[in-house]
Protein backbone atom coordinates (compact mmCIF):
# COMPACT_ATOMS: atom_id res chain seq x y z
CA UNK A 1 0.00 0.00 0.00
CA UNK A 2 2.70 2.69 0.81
CA UNK A 3 5.79 2.74 -1.77
CA UNK A 4 8.43 4.53 -0.78
CA UNK A 5 10.01 7.44 -3.70
CA UNK A 6 13.15 6.81 -5.31
CA UNK A 7 16.20 7.70 -3.36
CA UNK A 8 16.95 11.75 -3.42
CA UNK A 9 13.32 12.27 -5.51
CA UNK A 10 11.54 14.97 -3.97
CA UNK A 11 7.94 14.15 -2.88
CA UNK A 12 7.07 17.24 -0.60
CA UNK A 13 5.18 19.19 -3.28
CA UNK A 14 1.92 20.84 -2.81
CA UNK A 15 -1.26 18.98 -1.90
CA UNK A 16 -3.66 18.25 -4.14
CA UNK A 17 -7.03 18.86 -3.35
CA UNK A 18 -9.94 16.47 -2.83
CA UNK A 19 -9.31 12.65 -3.19
CA UNK A 20 -6.06 13.39 -4.40
CA UNK A 21 -2.85 13.86 -2.19
CA UNK A 22 0.96 13.93 -3.80
CA UNK A 23 2.55 10.49 -4.41
CA UNK A 24 5.51 9.23 -2.99
CA UNK A 25 5.75 6.54 -5.74
CA UNK A 26 5.29 8.13 -9.15
CA UNK A 27 6.18 4.88 -11.13
CA UNK A 28 3.01 3.62 -9.83
CA UNK A 29 0.70 5.90 -11.61
CA UNK A 30 0.78 4.46 -14.81
CA UNK A 31 0.58 1.12 -14.03
CA UNK A 32 -1.66 -0.96 -16.36
CA UNK A 33 -5.16 -2.13 -14.99
CA UNK A 34 -4.73 -4.97 -13.59
CA UNK A 35 -0.98 -5.96 -13.72
CA UNK A 36 -0.01 -7.00 -10.44
CA UNK A 37 3.73 -7.81 -11.58
CA UNK A 38 3.94 -4.49 -12.59
CA UNK A 39 2.98 -3.34 -8.94
CA UNK A 40 5.13 -5.79 -7.50
CA UNK A 41 8.24 -5.00 -9.57
CA UNK A 42 8.33 -1.15 -7.83
CA UNK A 43 11.46 -1.28 -5.64
CA UNK A 44 9.43 0.46 -2.71
CA UNK A 45 6.24 -1.09 -3.14
CA UNK A 46 7.78 -4.95 -1.41
CA UNK A 47 8.90 -3.11 2.04
CA UNK A 48 5.19 -1.31 2.06
CA UNK A 49 3.46 -4.85 1.94
CA UNK A 50 6.34 -6.64 4.21
CA UNK A 51 5.53 -3.75 6.68
CA UNK A 52 1.52 -4.07 6.70
CA UNK A 53 0.65 -7.58 5.83
CA UNK A 54 3.36 -8.77 8.85
CA UNK A 55 1.41 -6.20 11.22
CA UNK A 56 -1.66 -7.12 10.20
CA UNK A 57 -1.38 -10.83 10.78
CA UNK A 58 0.86 -11.03 13.89
CA UNK A 59 -2.61 -10.23 16.35
CA UNK A 60 -4.50 -12.85 14.92
CA UNK A 61 -1.75 -15.14 14.86
CA UNK A 62 -1.12 -14.37 18.80
CA UNK A 63 -4.87 -14.48 19.40
CA UNK A 64 -5.20 -18.14 17.75
CA UNK A 65 -2.63 -19.33 20.38
CA UNK A 66 -4.54 -17.09 23.47
CA UNK A 67 -7.70 -18.38 22.94
CA UNK A 68 -6.87 -22.05 22.50
CA UNK A 69 -4.95 -21.71 25.63
CA UNK A 70 -7.64 -20.49 27.59
CA UNK A 71 -10.43 -22.92 26.19
CA UNK A 72 -8.20 -25.77 27.85
CA UNK A 73 -7.33 -23.58 30.90
CA UNK A 74 -9.96 -25.48 33.21
CA UNK A 75 -10.27 -28.65 34.05
CA UNK A 76 -12.80 -30.55 31.83
CA UNK A 77 -14.75 -31.36 35.70
CA UNK A 78 -15.30 -27.42 35.74
CA UNK A 79 -18.49 -26.31 33.78
CA UNK A 80 -18.32 -24.78 30.51
CA UNK A 81 -20.28 -21.68 31.38
CA UNK A 82 -16.41 -20.81 32.92
CA UNK A 83 -14.87 -21.32 29.19
CA UNK A 84 -17.60 -19.00 28.08
CA UNK A 85 -17.36 -15.92 30.50
CA UNK A 86 -13.31 -16.42 30.07
CA UNK A 87 -13.82 -15.93 27.26
CA UNK A 88 -16.22 -13.18 27.05
CA UNK A 89 -13.61 -11.22 29.67
CA UNK A 90 -10.89 -11.46 27.56
CA UNK A 91 -12.60 -10.40 24.52
CA UNK A 92 -13.52 -7.24 26.76
CA UNK A 93 -10.31 -6.78 27.66
CA UNK A 94 -9.34 -5.69 24.68
CA UNK A 95 -12.65 -4.17 23.02
CA UNK A 96 -12.80 -0.99 25.15
CA UNK A 97 -9.35 -0.02 24.86
CA UNK A 98 -9.61 -0.67 21.15
CA UNK A 99 -12.50 1.82 21.23
CA UNK A 100 -10.33 4.28 23.18
CA UNK A 101 -7.78 3.87 20.83
CA UNK A 102 -9.62 4.51 17.77
CA UNK A 103 -10.66 7.84 18.78
CA UNK A 104 -6.99 8.97 19.27
CA UNK A 105 -5.98 7.19 16.07
CA UNK A 106 -7.87 9.01 13.44
CA UNK A 107 -6.22 12.30 15.15
CA UNK A 108 -2.70 11.06 15.12
CA UNK A 109 -2.79 9.70 11.70
CA UNK A 110 -4.29 13.42 10.58
CA UNK A 111 -1.42 15.88 12.35
CA UNK A 112 1.76 13.52 12.82
CA UNK A 113 4.07 11.61 10.67
CA UNK A 114 2.51 8.76 9.84
CA UNK A 115 5.47 6.69 9.45
CA UNK A 116 7.24 7.59 12.54
CA UNK A 117 3.38 7.04 14.07
CA UNK A 118 3.08 3.40 12.50
CA UNK A 119 6.90 2.83 13.90
CA UNK A 120 5.37 3.91 17.45
CA UNK A 121 2.43 1.92 17.32
CA UNK A 122 4.11 -1.49 15.91
CA UNK A 123 6.90 -1.04 18.68
CA UNK A 124 4.09 -1.04 21.32
CA UNK A 125 3.04 -4.21 19.84
CA UNK A 126 6.32 -5.65 20.17
CA UNK A 127 6.47 -4.90 23.56
CA UNK A 128 2.81 -6.36 24.63
CA UNK A 129 3.72 -9.25 22.51
CA UNK A 130 7.41 -10.25 24.55
CA UNK A 131 5.04 -9.63 27.52
CA UNK A 132 2.12 -11.76 26.61
CA UNK A 133 5.13 -14.83 25.76
CA UNK A 134 6.76 -14.45 29.47
CA UNK A 135 3.19 -14.84 30.95
CA UNK A 136 2.75 -18.46 28.87
CA UNK A 137 6.36 -19.64 29.76
CA UNK A 138 5.55 -18.68 33.62
CA UNK A 139 2.03 -20.12 33.44
CA UNK A 140 1.08 -19.50 36.98
CA UNK A 141 -2.03 -21.00 37.65
CA UNK A 142 -2.83 -19.59 41.32
CA UNK A 143 -7.18 -19.58 41.14
CA UNK A 144 -7.90 -15.92 41.05
CA UNK A 145 -11.64 -15.59 42.42
CA UNK A 146 -14.30 -13.60 40.58
CA UNK A 147 -18.00 -12.92 40.62
CA UNK A 148 -20.08 -14.70 38.33
CA UNK A 149 -21.57 -18.57 38.85
CA UNK A 150 -20.75 -20.53 42.09
CA UNK A 151 -17.04 -21.10 41.76
CA UNK A 152 -16.17 -19.01 38.91
CA UNK A 153 -12.61 -18.24 39.32
CA UNK A 154 -9.80 -17.67 36.29
CA UNK A 155 -6.05 -19.19 36.61
CA UNK A 156 -3.79 -16.18 37.78
CA UNK A 157 -1.94 -16.26 33.83
CA UNK A 158 -4.88 -15.55 32.20
CA UNK A 159 -5.85 -12.76 34.05
CA UNK A 160 -2.38 -11.20 33.60
CA UNK A 161 -2.71 -12.13 29.73
CA UNK A 162 -5.76 -9.50 30.00
CA UNK A 163 -3.85 -5.45 29.99
CA UNK A 164 -1.03 -7.72 27.27
CA UNK A 165 -3.68 -8.24 24.80
CA UNK A 166 -5.38 -4.97 25.37
CA UNK A 167 -1.80 -3.15 24.78
CA UNK A 168 -1.91 -5.29 21.49
CA UNK A 169 -5.13 -4.92 20.43
CA UNK A 170 -5.63 -1.63 21.01
CA UNK A 171 -1.73 -0.68 19.06
CA UNK A 172 -2.84 -2.38 16.03
CA UNK A 173 -5.86 -0.30 16.12
CA UNK A 174 -3.71 2.97 16.42
CA UNK A 175 -1.16 1.56 13.28
CA UNK A 176 -4.16 0.82 10.53
CA UNK A 177 -5.79 4.22 9.89
CA UNK A 178 -1.94 5.51 9.66
CA UNK A 179 -1.19 3.00 7.11
CA UNK A 180 -4.40 2.76 5.17
CA UNK A 181 -4.31 6.37 4.27
CA UNK A 182 -0.77 6.70 3.08
CA UNK A 183 -2.08 4.02 -0.03
CA UNK A 184 -3.52 6.60 -2.40
CA UNK A 185 -0.07 8.34 -2.21
CA UNK A 186 1.23 5.58 -4.12
CA UNK A 187 -1.14 4.07 -6.11
CA UNK A 188 -3.81 5.61 -9.05
CA UNK A 189 -7.44 5.40 -8.24
CA UNK A 190 -7.93 2.55 -10.88
CA UNK A 191 -5.42 0.52 -9.11
CA UNK A 192 -6.26 0.66 -5.50
CA UNK A 193 -8.42 -2.25 -5.50
CA UNK A 194 -5.43 -4.28 -6.55
CA UNK A 195 -3.30 -2.80 -4.52
CA UNK A 196 -5.32 -3.50 -1.16
CA UNK A 197 -6.04 -7.21 -2.42
CA UNK A 198 -2.49 -7.42 -2.72
CA UNK A 199 -1.17 -6.27 0.62
CA UNK A 200 -4.10 -8.05 2.71
CA UNK A 201 -4.47 -10.78 0.85
CA UNK A 202 -0.26 -11.46 1.89
CA UNK A 203 -1.41 -10.55 5.68
CA UNK A 204 -4.10 -13.61 5.22
CA UNK A 205 -1.54 -15.72 3.36
CA UNK A 206 1.17 -15.10 6.58
CA UNK A 207 -1.90 -15.37 9.08
CA UNK A 208 -2.59 -18.41 7.68
CA UNK A 209 0.81 -20.00 7.55
CA UNK A 210 1.44 -18.47 11.66
CA UNK A 211 -2.36 -19.86 12.69
CA UNK A 212 -0.99 -23.75 11.62
CA UNK A 213 2.28 -23.17 13.11
CA UNK A 214 0.92 -22.27 15.83
CA UNK A 215 -1.80 -25.27 16.22
CA UNK A 216 1.13 -27.40 15.73
CA UNK A 217 3.13 -26.14 18.46
CA UNK A 218 0.32 -26.14 20.32
CA UNK A 219 -0.49 -30.00 19.58
CA UNK A 220 2.99 -30.44 20.66
CA UNK A 221 2.46 -28.75 24.01
CA UNK A 222 4.76 -26.08 23.46
CA UNK A 223 2.40 -23.24 24.02
CA UNK A 224 4.29 -20.56 24.99
CA UNK A 225 7.18 -21.36 22.71
CA UNK A 226 4.45 -19.98 20.38
CA UNK A 227 4.52 -17.12 20.67
CA UNK A 228 7.55 -16.59 18.96
CA UNK A 229 6.14 -16.73 16.04
CA UNK A 230 3.55 -13.62 16.40
CA UNK A 231 6.55 -11.80 17.73
CA UNK A 232 9.09 -12.45 14.75
CA UNK A 233 6.00 -10.69 12.72
CA UNK A 234 6.20 -7.95 14.47
CA UNK A 235 9.74 -7.31 14.21
CA UNK A 236 9.59 -8.34 10.64
CA UNK A 237 7.27 -5.93 9.94
CA UNK A 238 8.98 -3.22 12.09
CA UNK A 239 12.21 -4.18 10.02
CA UNK A 240 10.11 -2.95 7.06
CA UNK A 241 8.82 -0.11 8.32
CA UNK A 242 12.66 1.22 9.10
CA UNK A 243 13.13 0.48 5.73
CA UNK A 244 10.55 2.27 3.52
CA UNK A 245 11.58 6.11 2.65
CA UNK A 246 9.30 9.03 1.78
CA UNK A 247 7.74 12.16 3.24
CA UNK A 248 4.54 10.60 5.16
CA UNK A 249 3.83 13.88 7.13
CA UNK A 250 0.30 15.18 6.23
CA UNK A 251 0.16 18.66 4.49
CA UNK A 252 -2.74 20.24 6.60
CA UNK A 253 -4.39 23.32 5.00
CA UNK A 254 -6.44 23.84 8.83
CA UNK A 255 -4.72 24.67 11.35
CA UNK A 256 -4.48 22.07 14.23
CA UNK A 257 -7.15 21.40 17.28
CA UNK A 258 -7.57 19.72 19.82
CA UNK A 259 -8.41 15.40 19.49
CA UNK A 260 -11.82 16.17 20.82
CA UNK A 261 -12.57 18.74 18.09
CA UNK A 262 -11.36 17.06 15.28
CA UNK A 263 -12.24 13.49 16.03
CA UNK A 264 -15.68 15.33 16.24
CA UNK A 265 -15.25 16.89 12.72
CA UNK A 266 -14.39 13.26 11.77
CA UNK A 267 -17.90 11.81 12.73
CA UNK A 268 -19.64 15.02 10.89
CA UNK A 269 -17.89 14.00 7.98
CA UNK A 270 -19.08 10.31 8.35
CA UNK A 271 -22.76 11.61 9.41
CA UNK A 272 -23.48 14.38 6.22
CA UNK A 273 -23.17 11.42 4.15
CA UNK A 274 -25.94 9.47 3.83
CA UNK A 275 -24.66 6.76 2.27
CA UNK A 276 -22.02 6.43 5.02
CA UNK A 277 -24.47 6.73 7.80
CA UNK A 278 -25.92 3.51 6.08
CA UNK A 279 -22.81 1.85 6.50
CA UNK A 280 -22.20 2.62 9.22
CA UNK A 281 -25.31 1.82 11.09
CA UNK A 282 -25.21 -1.80 9.03
CA UNK A 283 -21.13 -2.68 10.50
CA UNK A 284 -22.58 -2.05 13.93
CA UNK A 285 -25.93 -4.13 13.64
CA UNK A 286 -23.42 -7.04 11.82
CA UNK A 287 -20.96 -6.63 14.20
CA UNK A 288 -22.64 -6.27 17.53
CA UNK A 289 -24.42 -10.27 15.91
CA UNK A 290 -20.66 -11.61 14.39
CA UNK A 291 -19.24 -10.77 18.10
CA UNK A 292 -22.34 -12.83 19.50
CA UNK A 293 -21.08 -15.90 18.23
CA UNK A 294 -17.39 -15.71 17.57
CA UNK A 295 -16.48 -14.68 20.87
CA UNK A 296 -17.14 -18.42 21.50
CA UNK A 297 -15.38 -19.88 18.87
CA UNK A 298 -13.11 -21.90 20.93
CA UNK A 299 -15.96 -23.40 22.67
CA UNK A 300 -17.84 -23.96 19.33
CA UNK A 301 -14.80 -26.43 17.98
CA UNK A 302 -14.24 -28.21 21.71
CA UNK A 303 -17.91 -28.85 22.27
CA UNK A 304 -20.22 -28.74 19.55
CA UNK A 305 -17.07 -30.18 16.79
CA UNK A 306 -15.23 -32.28 19.56
CA UNK A 307 -12.07 -30.90 18.14
CA UNK A 308 -9.66 -31.09 21.25
CA UNK A 309 -5.90 -30.89 19.48
CA UNK A 310 -4.28 -27.62 18.55
CA UNK A 311 -3.85 -28.56 15.17
CA UNK A 312 -7.52 -28.65 13.92
CA UNK A 313 -7.91 -25.25 15.76
CA UNK A 314 -5.01 -23.51 13.71
CA UNK A 315 -6.40 -25.57 10.34
CA UNK A 316 -9.79 -24.17 11.18
CA UNK A 317 -8.49 -20.37 11.28
CA UNK A 318 -6.03 -20.67 8.25
CA UNK A 319 -8.80 -21.89 5.99
CA UNK A 320 -10.62 -18.83 7.28
CA UNK A 321 -8.11 -16.99 6.47
CA UNK A 322 -7.13 -18.58 2.80
CA UNK A 323 -11.03 -18.00 2.41
CA UNK A 324 -9.89 -14.28 3.00
CA UNK A 325 -7.07 -13.84 0.63
CA UNK A 326 -9.13 -14.93 -1.65
CA UNK A 327 -11.69 -12.39 -1.21
CA UNK A 328 -9.22 -9.97 -0.99
CA UNK A 329 -7.90 -10.57 -4.79
CA UNK A 330 -11.18 -11.81 -6.47
CA UNK A 331 -12.68 -8.93 -5.57
CA UNK A 332 -10.54 -6.57 -6.90
CA UNK A 333 -10.98 -8.62 -10.48
CA UNK A 334 -14.56 -7.71 -9.96
CA UNK A 335 -14.84 -4.03 -11.25
CA UNK A 336 -16.69 -3.25 -8.61
CA UNK A 337 -16.09 0.33 -8.03
CA UNK A 338 -19.39 1.64 -9.47
CA UNK A 339 -21.53 -1.01 -7.86
CA UNK A 340 -19.31 -1.07 -4.56
CA UNK A 341 -22.75 -0.67 -2.43
CA UNK A 342 -24.68 -3.35 -3.84
CA UNK A 343 -21.47 -6.00 -3.76
CA UNK A 344 -21.19 -5.29 0.16
CA UNK A 345 -24.77 -5.97 0.98
CA UNK A 346 -24.47 -9.37 -0.75
CA UNK A 347 -21.41 -10.23 1.10
CA UNK A 348 -23.59 -9.47 4.48
CA UNK A 349 -25.79 -12.22 3.18
CA UNK A 350 -22.73 -14.88 2.60
CA UNK A 351 -21.38 -13.27 6.34
CA UNK A 352 -24.84 -14.33 8.13
CA UNK A 353 -25.38 -17.76 5.64
CA UNK A 354 -22.03 -18.81 7.21
CA UNK A 355 -22.43 -18.25 10.16
CA UNK A 356 -25.75 -19.95 10.42
CA UNK A 357 -24.38 -23.17 8.40
CA UNK A 358 -21.92 -23.42 11.18
CA UNK A 359 -24.40 -24.76 13.51
CA UNK A 360 -25.89 -27.11 11.50
CA UNK A 361 -22.50 -29.38 11.01
CA UNK A 362 -20.87 -31.58 13.41
CA UNK A 363 -17.73 -32.54 11.80
CA UNK A 364 -14.72 -30.73 11.15
CA UNK A 365 -14.47 -31.78 7.53
CA UNK A 366 -17.61 -29.62 6.64
CA UNK A 367 -16.61 -26.96 8.97
CA UNK A 368 -13.80 -26.20 7.06
CA UNK A 369 -15.33 -25.24 3.87
CA UNK A 370 -18.00 -23.55 5.63
CA UNK A 371 -15.21 -21.85 7.51
CA UNK A 372 -13.53 -20.88 3.81
CA UNK A 373 -16.62 -18.91 2.39
CA UNK A 374 -17.13 -17.08 5.56
CA UNK A 375 -13.46 -16.08 5.57
CA UNK A 376 -13.78 -14.65 1.60
CA UNK A 377 -17.08 -12.27 2.51
CA UNK A 378 -15.07 -10.41 4.77
CA UNK A 379 -11.76 -10.47 2.46
CA UNK A 380 -13.69 -8.96 0.01
CA UNK A 381 -15.31 -6.08 1.80
CA UNK A 382 -11.85 -5.15 2.70
CA UNK A 383 -10.71 -4.60 -0.79
CA UNK A 384 -14.20 -2.85 -1.75
CA UNK A 385 -14.51 -0.75 1.89
CA UNK A 386 -10.29 0.59 1.49
CA UNK A 387 -10.60 1.30 -2.02
CA UNK A 388 -13.37 3.60 -1.69
CA UNK A 389 -12.48 5.48 1.04
CA UNK A 390 -9.14 5.89 0.03
CA UNK A 391 -10.26 7.18 -3.30
CA UNK A 392 -13.22 9.80 -2.03
CA UNK A 393 -11.58 11.04 1.15
CA UNK A 394 -9.29 14.19 1.08
CA UNK A 395 -5.76 12.80 2.56
CA UNK A 396 -6.17 15.30 5.43
CA UNK A 397 -9.17 13.84 6.75
CA UNK A 398 -8.96 10.43 5.92
CA UNK A 399 -7.24 9.18 9.21
CA UNK A 400 -9.91 10.50 11.21
CA UNK A 401 -12.61 9.13 9.00
CA UNK A 402 -11.14 5.54 9.07
CA UNK A 403 -11.31 6.36 12.90
CA UNK A 404 -14.42 7.54 13.38
CA UNK A 405 -16.41 4.82 11.10
CA UNK A 406 -14.26 2.16 13.29
CA UNK A 407 -15.64 3.71 16.72
CA UNK A 408 -19.00 4.20 15.00
CA UNK A 409 -18.87 0.21 13.70
CA UNK A 410 -17.65 -1.03 16.98
CA UNK A 411 -19.07 0.62 19.34
CA UNK A 412 -21.47 -2.48 20.45
CA UNK A 413 -19.15 -4.92 20.57
CA UNK A 414 -18.57 -5.32 23.85
CA UNK A 415 -22.16 -5.95 24.19
CA UNK A 416 -22.48 -8.42 21.90
CA UNK A 417 -18.96 -10.05 23.23
CA UNK A 418 -21.21 -10.15 26.74
CA UNK A 419 -24.67 -11.53 25.39
CA UNK A 420 -22.57 -14.02 23.63
CA UNK A 421 -21.06 -15.47 26.44
CA UNK A 422 -24.89 -14.96 28.48
CA UNK A 423 -26.41 -16.14 25.18
CA UNK A 424 -24.30 -19.57 24.82
CA UNK A 425 -24.99 -20.57 28.52
CA UNK A 426 -28.56 -20.15 27.84
CA UNK A 427 -29.06 -21.67 24.38
CA UNK A 428 -25.67 -23.43 23.82
CA UNK A 429 -22.97 -23.11 21.18
CA UNK A 430 -25.21 -24.18 18.06
CA UNK A 431 -28.31 -21.74 19.13
CA UNK A 432 -25.98 -19.14 19.60
CA UNK A 433 -24.79 -19.58 15.82
CA UNK A 434 -27.88 -20.29 14.62
CA UNK A 435 -29.69 -16.83 16.13
CA UNK A 436 -26.17 -14.85 14.98
CA UNK A 437 -26.54 -16.22 11.47
CA UNK A 438 -30.09 -15.45 11.29
CA UNK A 439 -29.81 -12.57 12.70
CA UNK A 440 -27.11 -11.01 10.28
CA UNK A 441 -29.70 -12.43 7.13
CA UNK A 442 -32.58 -10.53 8.53
CA UNK A 443 -30.72 -7.29 8.58
CA UNK A 444 -29.37 -7.98 5.18
CA UNK A 445 -32.76 -7.74 3.68
CA UNK A 446 -32.99 -4.45 5.60
CA UNK A 447 -30.08 -2.97 4.07
CA UNK A 448 -31.14 -4.39 0.60
CA UNK A 449 -34.99 -2.94 0.76
CA UNK A 450 -34.13 0.24 3.20
CA UNK A 451 -30.88 1.36 2.62
CA UNK A 452 -31.12 3.24 -1.05
CA UNK A 453 -27.96 5.25 -0.62
CA UNK A 454 -26.09 2.45 -0.08
CA UNK A 455 -27.11 0.54 -3.19
CA UNK A 456 -25.97 3.61 -5.03
CA UNK A 457 -22.34 3.37 -3.72
CA UNK A 458 -19.90 3.73 -5.77
CA UNK A 459 -16.97 5.95 -7.50
CA UNK A 460 -15.57 6.32 -10.74
CA UNK A 461 -11.94 5.49 -11.55
CA UNK A 462 -10.22 7.92 -14.29
CA UNK A 463 -6.89 7.91 -16.61
CA UNK A 464 -4.09 10.28 -16.09
CA UNK A 465 -4.05 12.52 -18.69
CA UNK A 466 -1.70 14.82 -18.81
CA UNK A 467 -3.06 18.45 -20.12
CA UNK A 468 -2.75 19.72 -23.37
CA UNK A 469 1.06 20.77 -23.98
CA UNK A 470 2.33 18.37 -21.49
CA UNK A 471 3.99 15.56 -20.61
CA UNK A 472 3.23 13.26 -18.02
CA UNK A 473 2.30 14.62 -14.33
CA UNK A 474 4.64 14.96 -12.06
CA UNK A 475 3.30 14.10 -8.71
CA UNK A 476 5.44 16.67 -7.29
CA UNK A 477 4.46 19.27 -9.28
CA UNK A 478 0.88 19.89 -8.99
CA UNK A 479 0.15 19.60 -13.16
CA UNK A 480 -2.12 16.98 -14.50
CA UNK A 481 -3.49 14.12 -12.16
CA UNK A 482 -0.93 12.33 -9.98
CA UNK A 483 -2.08 8.81 -10.35
CA UNK A 484 -5.13 8.95 -12.45
CA UNK A 485 -7.46 9.95 -9.25
CA UNK A 486 -10.54 11.43 -10.55
CA UNK A 487 -11.61 14.24 -7.85
CA UNK A 488 -15.18 13.31 -6.12
CA UNK A 489 -16.70 16.66 -7.63
CA UNK A 490 -15.37 16.82 -11.08
CA UNK A 491 -16.58 18.84 -14.50
CA UNK A 492 -18.39 16.95 -17.01
CA UNK A 493 -17.12 17.08 -20.18
CA UNK A 494 -18.84 19.94 -22.54
CA UNK A 495 -20.72 21.50 -19.37
CA UNK A 496 -19.78 24.07 -16.97
CA UNK A 497 -21.24 22.46 -13.98
CA UNK A 498 -19.48 19.59 -11.66
CA UNK A 499 -21.12 16.51 -11.09
CA UNK A 500 -22.65 15.97 -7.77
CA UNK A 501 -20.23 14.36 -5.03
CA UNK A 502 -20.65 11.03 -5.16
CA UNK A 503 -21.75 9.27 -2.11
CA UNK A 504 -19.04 6.87 -1.58
CA UNK A 505 -17.83 6.44 1.61
CA UNK A 506 -19.12 4.58 4.79
CA UNK A 507 -17.85 1.05 5.64
CA UNK A 508 -17.81 -2.26 7.35
CA UNK A 509 -14.46 -1.67 9.47
CA UNK A 510 -14.13 -4.40 11.18
CA UNK A 511 -15.10 -6.64 8.47
CA UNK A 512 -11.94 -5.85 6.67
CA UNK A 513 -10.53 -9.32 6.65
CA UNK A 514 -11.11 -12.70 8.33
CA UNK A 515 -8.26 -11.60 11.27
CA UNK A 516 -10.81 -8.24 12.18
CA UNK A 517 -14.13 -11.58 12.10
CA UNK A 518 -11.93 -13.57 14.60
CA UNK A 519 -10.30 -11.00 16.51
CA UNK A 520 -13.83 -10.15 17.63
CA UNK A 521 -13.64 -13.26 19.62
CA UNK A 522 -11.03 -11.68 21.63
CA UNK A 523 -11.85 -8.31 21.35
CA UNK A 524 -11.26 -6.05 17.68
CA UNK A 525 -7.99 -4.99 16.53
CA UNK A 526 -9.72 -3.55 12.71
CA UNK A 527 -9.06 -2.57 8.27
Amino acid sequence: MRVSHPPGSDVSGPTIPLSSPARVGPDLTELPRGRYGELFRQPSFVPLLLAGALQFAAPSTALVILLYRIAFAFPRSDPTSYVALALTLFGLSSALPTLAGALFSGPLADRHDRGRLMRIANFASIVATAGLAADLFVSPARPLDLPGPAGFYLPLWVALALPGWALLASSSTIFRPAFNTVVPRFVGTPDLGRANGAIYASAAAASGLGTVASGIALSLGAGAYAFAIPLLLFVGAQASLLGLRGNLAVDRRGPTRSVRAEMAEGFRYLVHRVALFEMTLGALVINFLTAVALVELALYLMSWLSVSTGFWYGAMVATATAGSACGLVAASHLRFEERAGRLIIALVFVTGLAIAALALVRTIYLALPIIFVYGFAPGAITTVFLSVVQATVPDEKMGRVFAADEVGSLALVPFGQIAGGVLTIVVGVRGTYLLAGTGIVIFGVVMLTMFAALRRLGYRPGKPEPPPGHGPADPGSGDGDPGGVVPVARRTEGTSEPDPPIEALGGLVPLRDVEEHLALAGGPQRA
